[in-house]
């Protein structure tokens, strides 16, 4: 048993066996005369909030991937791939302390050596400028007409007073990382001697995109603002190590958007209100293992007359998912794991997220802490999601300004306040499918001050003590047409009548630490360990018929099968003693407790009837 968040938890088991046949459960042949209990998905079987505790670490080592490199010249990515440029010359820079050399084919390049900082001008197609050696008073400046590539072979270059890598062409930039090399970039805590009219802003920095490719190793420290920036887009290909730290400001900040393709992507940003990756566009991820964490804390923004916070992840655009890994922490007050101005979709892959940080306020302004927060619309098609926010008041799982949908895939939530959240009346959360899991140790598990509708799924939502809830939809009745829901609290909303699935709602009082089941003859619909004391239940089940009789049981037992956060799949029940009985008689059937016994969507709070 596990005691979260510093309060206790009373130990309830609870098992649920419904009414008629149905092919999407499994009969266990071994039930000797008890209650079967449906297959279905596993998972652990622990008591109180059984989201397994996590933490976020970088991890360093290489990744396999495969990649498909386009062939098709009307592709949109075609032209961010090397393989398809024609590399035709080749310039050495060799950093060797205070100095640097230069070789090869210069015709048509202008260089420029000073001490170990250089200086070229491009003005032909298809070069290659290869830096290697290292310096710790020097950098690379390029300006170029043409796309071109740079090569990272071995080379450690620092600047104290600039970028160490410093691209003033508007066109499209390779960067390669040697197989085998370690390569390291670190820029100094403030600029000098940069022209009025050029922009840098990172350790390495481009006007134009940036695709990495290779399969090397990068480290980049950005103590001035950014490690790595583009005022176009930035691109990762798979084979990519880098491990990014900026102790100012962000550490991927693009305009035109930042996509992961794969690789691994390390990034620790320690600066007040910065973020991991920061795009005034998109950011996507479609592979590669992604790891940020960010420590600073909350700000107020005296531009925009509101407060800022940090993110691993800022998408002023869209932010999608489609497979991969992701994972987030972030340890500042107002912390968010992704925050995006418009939508969020997720289509697979693995994410975890993990927020410790407090609410940040200033005068009236609060930025609270948020594993995911889209202003937009937030759907989750598929994938596995964990996300834990343990820092108080507003620390909520998943937030969604607009609407929240969830389809498929894997959800688990644990959170302070809501864990998962629609914050304007006017949006929905609409559950279709996938298995959920929400528990909120201080508020409801499942929030919407919209509407709520399930039609498919496990849900599984575990909340408060009155006033909270499990399931809370504030602006309408519950609206349940499928899928197995169970809800607990001090009080739920009212279901709605006209829900097309039947849902039993329960106020029968029991005795912390004894077992429970509602029977109808030997048929099964589910159990469930409940992880926490609770004045009322809801549960629904395409199982349950109407015309069904149920008898509720105390004190019966549960053996085998597999559990999704305390659902029970695939074991039997047997033994203990009647507590109730009744019909399911109509679509909402109440069990010691009435309609005016729920909470938002019409009904007010009660106790035990």
């Amino acid at each position: 048993m596990k005691k979260m968040f510093f309060i206790s938890l009373a130990v309830i088991s609870l098992v649920l066996v419904g009414c008629s046949d149905d092919p999407y459960y499994d009969i266990d042949p071994s039930g000797n005369g008890g209650s079967v209990i449906p297959g279905g998905q596993g998972g652990s079987n622990a008591t109180g909030d059984d989201l397994e505790e996590f933490d976020i670490s970088f991890d360093t080592s290489p990744l396999t991937e495969s990649e498909t490199i386009p062939s098709d010249e009307n592709d949109e990515t075609y032209d961010d791939y090397v393989e398809h440029t024609t590399i035709s010359r080749q310039i050495t820079v060799n950093f060797n302390g205070s100095s640097a050399t230069v070789d090869g084919n210069t015709d048509g390049v202008d260089v420029t050596v000073d001490g170990a900082h250089v200086t070229v001008v491009n003005g032909n197609k298809g070069m290659e400028f290869i830096l290697t050696g290292n310096t710790s008073n020097g950098s690379f400046k390029s300006y170029s007409d043409y796309k071109f590539k740079i090569t990272l072979d071995g080379a450690d270059i620092t600047n104290p007073n600039g970028p160490a890598i410093n691209n003033q062409s508007h066109k499209r930039t390779f960067v390669e990382l040697v197989d085998g090399t370690t390569n390291s970039l670190t820029d100094g805590s403030a600029y000098s001697n940069i022209p009025d009219d050029e922009d840098c802003k990172a350790c390495f920095f481009s006007e134009g995109q940036l695709i990495f490719s290779g399969s090397g190793i990068l480290n980049v420290t950005g103590n001035y603002k950014n490690g790595v920036c583009s005022d176009d887009y930035v691109r990762f290909r798979p084979g990519n190590v880098i491990n990014i730290s900026a102790n100012k400001s962000n550490g991927v900040k693009t305009n035109d958007g930042v996509f992961v393709n794969g690789g691994v992507l390390n990034i620790s940003v320690s600066g007040t209100a910065a973020k991991g990756i920061s795009s005034d566009a998109l950011v996507t991820i479609d592979g590669g293992r992604t790891t940020i964490i960010t420590s600073g804390n909350g700000e107020y923004d005296s531009d925009e007359k509101d407060t800022n916070a940090s993110a691993g992840i800022k998408a002023d655009s869209i932010f999608t998912m489609n497979s991969g890994e992701l994972y987030i922490k972030s340890t500042g007050s107002g912390g968010k794991g992704i925050n995006s101005d418009q939508s969020i979709t997720f289509n697979g892959g693995t994410v975890e997220i993990l927020t410790t940080g407090s609410r940040y306020s200033y005068g009236s302004l609060h930025s609270s802490a948020k594993g995911i927060k889209g202003d937009g619309d937030v759907i989750v098609n598929d994938g596995s999601i964990k996300v834990r926010t343990t820092g108080g008041e507003g620390s909520e799982g998943i937030e969604s300004k607009s609407d929240l949908y969830i389809k498929g895939g894997t959800v688990e939530v644990s959170s302070y306040d809501d864990a998962i959240n629609v914050a304007n009346k006017s949006h929905q959360l609409t559950i279709s499918g996938g298995s959920v899991y929400a528990y909120s140790t201080n508020n409801d598990a499942i929030d919407s001050n919209g509407s709520i509708t399930i039609s498919g799924g496990i849900v599984i939502a575990a909340g408060a003590l009155q006033p909270e809830g499990g399931i809370d939809s504030d602006n309408t009745a519950i609206v349940i047409n499928g899928g197995v829901v169970i809800g607990l609290g001090g009080e739920n909303s009212t279901v709605s009548s006209s829900s097309k699935q039947i849902t039993l709602v329960s106020g029968n009082q029991i005795t912390a630490g004894t077992t429970m089941a509602i029977t109808c003859g030997s048929n099964g619909v589910l159990a469930y360990s409940v992880p926490r004391s609770f004045n009322q239940m809801i549960i629904s089940s395409p199982k349950f018929t109407s015309g069904g009789s149920f008898s509720i049981v105390s004190g019966c037992s549960v053996s085998g099968g597999s559990t999704f956060h305390g659902l029970t799949t695939g074991g039997t029940t047997s033994g203990g003693s009647s507590v109730a009985s009744g019909t399911l008689s109509s679509t909402v059937t109440y069990s010691n407790t009435s309609a005016s016994s729920g909470g938002g969507g019409g009904g007010v709070p009660g106790g035990w009837h």
